[in-house]
């Protein structure tokens, strides 16, 4: 493995374990040139997962991309990384349980809204917005609409209530 700080092709590892989903090995090394430690982390190789776009096109599944995209929408949100990094992993993981070889982006879209819906509604309207193409104002409110309905329907008490502001009392 080479030092990402001097580039010395000899290290040794001082610790190594399973990340908390257990699906990659954690391990730090120390480089013998330069004394410093970096992380490692090593994954079973899958079979490539090919994306089938809406132009039909093929791209090779990219955790990354996929990653971007949604923090993209919740850029300002109160949303952790660590929170992102779940939601992509479960997407991930269900991807890949699947046992099929290709999915569609639409596939991918509808799991990532699923998830951003429960997380950070704000989020989920920005990601839904791009992925959806919304082409006017009309389409945007429809789509807000949808959520105000649900919101309703699943209502949940806020700090804003009048019980609230007598308990502080």
């Amino acid at each position: 493995m080479k030092c990402p700080y001097c580039g010395h092709e000899e290290d040794k590892v001082i610790d190594s374990r399973p990340t908390d989903e257990g699906t990659s090995i954690r391990r730090r090394r120390e480089c013998m040139k330069c004394l410093r430690r970096f992380t490692t982390y090593e994954k079973v190789e899958n079979l490539p997962l090919m994306v089938i776009k809406k132009d039909k096109s093929r791209q090779i599944f990219d955790r990354q991309k996929l990653l971007s995209g949604i923090m993209k929408a919740c850029e300002k949100r109160p949303v952790s990384i660590n929170d992102l990094e779940k939601l992509v992993d479960e997407i991930e993981s269900h991807v890949y349980n699947s046992m099929q070889r290709e999915i569609t982006s639409q596939e991918i879209g509808e799991m990532v809204m699923a998830r951003l819906k429960n997380l950070d509604e704000v989020a989920y309207v920005r990601f839904a917005s791009v992925y959806r193409q919304f082409k006017d104002i009309n389409t945007f409110m429809d789509e807000l609409r949808k959520l105000l309905n649900e919101s309703k329907q699943n209502p949940v008490k806020e700090i804003g209530t009048k019980e609230c502001h007598e308990n502080s009392d």
